[in-house]
């Protein structure tokens, strides 16, 4: 019979924490990689939508934004159960914040125009994946960061209805982009 010391079974202990650290990281990963691809393509024909029907744009966006909470909820609870998360009230509490937060600022406090409202929207969300990053990696922080100077150059440098063509391809696709990226990690 084979004893091991008690360094060796701390050791052994330790090594199967970080296998099951690196575990749940991936399937956080696999499951955001999801939710990405899938509110890039949202995003990327609300843009395409908006800008060739731009007086719809209202309901183009309320439609994205709750296309992209129904699609994430549905994904998170189906891949979630293996890694302890669900979409409970809290999320959905969480989500109504964020919008209701977002609408104070940008409408009520804000004013924004439509151009203003095209890049306030995708950086206010991508604040919030930097933050994500804090927790659940630095590949959130990295995609956060990457949108959020592609839309602050297209905002300052890319002219007229060009602008939602623009977010489009850095947001819509800079989210499938970013999803298909984690996938690889």
């Amino acid at each position: 019979m084979t004893t091991i010391d008690p360094k060796e079974a701390a050791q052994a202990l330790n090594d199967i924490e970080q296998i099951v650290q690196r575990v749940r990281q991936s399937r956080i990963y696999d499951i955001a990689s999801q939710i990405m691809i899938a509110a890039g393509v949202l995003v990327l024909a609300g843009n395409v939508a908006n800008f060739l029907t731009p007086r719809y744009a209202n309901y183009i966006w309320i439609t994205v934004n709750v296309l992209n909470v129904a699609t994430a909820a549905a994904l998170s609870t189906m891949g979630g159960r293996q890694i302890g998360v669900r979409f409970d009230f809290r999320m959905l509490a969480a989500f109504v914040l964020f919008f209701a937060f977002g609408i104070l600022c940008s409408g009520v406090f804000g004013h924004y125009g439509p151009r203003e409202m095209g890049a306030f929207w995708p950086i206010y969300f991508m604040l919030f994946y930097c933050i994500a990053g804090l927790w659940f990696g630095r590949a959130f922080i990295i995609i956060g960061l990457g949108i959020i100077v592609l839309t602050l150059i297209g905002y300052f440098f890319v002219e007229g209805a060009a602008f939602l063509l623009w977010m489009a391809a850095v947001n819509g696709g800079g989210l499938i982009l970013s999803g298909l990226w984690m996938r690889r990690i």
